[in-house]
């Protein structure tokens, strides 16, 4: 699958947005609950700020250990910060690289709501255009049969919902 410029800068800008959200947790937040199943806001941290490391390892060919314990460092906001610059990079390497930016998208896309909603923040407020670029991926992507124990079925969005709302009910979660 070829990487588009524009999936790379849809790439960027939820990197961008995860980012910004990220820098607004407080250590007063971090025993919070989320929508993932069974993660506070501390755990939720701890993948996310690990997620552009290990999509930056896949980039460059490598094979990250996603089932790696995700310990969060307490400068939780730089470490996010370097790790996205570094998947930028990765990219920017190898921009042939197999797999395409969609899934990092979407990836990216369901924790910022994930992170938003465990912080009170209004998700209408993120770029709807990476919700809708990670659904896109994901919806053709992740069948019945490939959610593994990652993502939990498919749950029902209102019909109002946004896109970040229907995402995240695709990705198992109850919104």
């Amino acid at each position: 699958m070829d990487t588009s410029r524009d999936d790379l800068s849809t790439l960027d800008r939820g990197l961008t947005q995860l980012g910004t959200l990220v820098e607004s947790v407080q250590p007063a937040d971090l025993d919070r609950p989320t929508p993932c199943s069974d993660w506070t806001v501390r755990e939720l941290l701890g993948h996310v700020v690990q997620g552009p490391a290990n999509f930056a390892t896949s980039v460059r060919g490598g094979k990250p250990d996603w089932s790696a314990g995700s310990e969060l460092p307490e400068d939780w906001a730089d470490t996010f910060r370097t790790h996205a610059d570094d998947l930028r990079a990765a990219w920017d390497e190898n921009p042939d690289a197999q797999g395409g930016a969609g899934f990092q998208t979407a990836e990216l896309a369901v924790h910022a709501w994930d992170l938003a909603t465990a912080l009170g923040k209004d998700s209408g407020e993120l770029d709807a255009g990476v919700a809708e670029a990670g659904y896109a991926t994901m919806s053709q992507a992740l069948t019945p049969e490939a959610r593994g124990q990652a993502f939990r079925p498919e749950q029902d969005a209102p019909e109002d919902a946004g896109p970040y709302e229907r995402l995240a009910a695709f990705a198992g979660r109850s919104v």
